[in-house]
């Protein structure tokens, strides 16, 4: 999810009452719950981000070790700036830091971009496919809440945590029914199960979904819509291209095999330009779109080589 959720969710719960058991509270609750996403700073480097991102910083051994960092630095501050209004409680911030880090991560396994949870010692993604990255309905409750909470108290934020759960509960719901229509669709129309299947959030409604099929040399896109589960798949398939000697030359591209650590559905695209020939590799899940365009690797494949 995006980071705006995040601290939102940090903040309410804080504002729910957490903030009356230790100094800093809310003040660590939202840091904890931005803190796995120390992974952007891959972006001050040279390495392909999407090769990096909600990797370890958001594997097993991150969501251990960093609320006892968070805790610690809090309580730390707290020691040497103590507040007026109630003493720093290192067990409470403890127990704060770690709802901000493992609700982050909840969040952040609940779309389609997916989480390495066990990275480190493993590198396989986990995907939710249930809530767009960036839900404004997630923000509308969750903003309330916290707005809320300063005139009402902590049963406004309570509130608002509970209805964001059981709003997301309901797309988690929908994601796994909607999953199975499409995927019964699907051998219906083919007489055969798909290699891999998607059927994701599209942003701002609920009702509608993203399809995705591998259909072995090409995906088939498509839409889903409730409330009566229509399926509607593409006419015209996108072809994987994923071989011949250029495509094989541009695997051994580092960012290209950084995309690929990230990638899903991957495609390939190539075109003959001066000096030989121009491979560009996207997925299918941001084909569409301006945030296609930060998913997208291009390299020159030189034909004098």
């Amino acid at each position: 999810m995006d980071n705006v959720c995040h601290t939102l969710v940090g903040i309410a719960a804080a504002r729910a009452g957490l903030q009356r058991k230790t100094a800093y509270a809310t003040a660590t609750a939202a840091i904890a719950a931005n803190l796995p996403d120390l992974d952007v700073l891959v972006f001050a480097t040279d390495m392909p981000s999407v090769a990096f991102r909600r990797g370890i910083t958001h594997g097993a051994p991150a969501q251990l070790l960093l609320p006892i960092v968070c805790a610690a630095a809090m309580w730390w501050i707290g020691r040497r700036r103590p507040s007026p209004r109630r003493p720093v409680h290192f067990g409470w911030l403890l127990a704060i830091s770690y709802v901000g880090v493992l609700s982050h991560v909840l969040l952040d396994l609940l779309n389609t971009y997916g989480v390495r949870l066990l990275s480190p010692m493993s590198q396989r993604w986990f995907y939710g496919d249930a809530v767009f990255i960036v839900d404004p309905w997630l923000w509308l409750m969750l903003g309330a809440g916290v707005l809320f909470a300063r005139r009402y108290g902590a049963r406004a934020a309570a509130v608002a945590l509970t209805c964001a759960t059981l709003y997301i509960g309901a797309m988690v719901v929908s994601a796994r029914v909607a999953r199975t229509i499409v995927h019964d669709a699907w051998i219906a129309r083919t007489g055969e199960a798909p290699r891999a299947l998607m059927v994701g959030p599209r942003p701002v409604t609920p009702f509608r979904k993203q399809i995705i099929v591998d259909a072995g040399d090409h995906y088939v896109a498509g839409a889903f819509r409730w409330p009566l589960g229509d399926v509607e798949f593409d006419p015209d398939g996108v072809p994987k291209n994923d071989d011949g000697p250029a495509v094989r030359e541009a695997r051994h591209d580092p960012d290209v095999r950084g995309f690929l650590v990230w990638s899903r559905f991957p495609f390939w695209q190539t075109r003959d330009v001066a000096g030989g020939t121009e491979v560009t590799v996207r997925d299918m899940r941001f084909k569409d779109g301006p945030a296609g365009r930060g998913f997208t690797v291009s390299v020159l494949v030189d034909h004098r080589r």
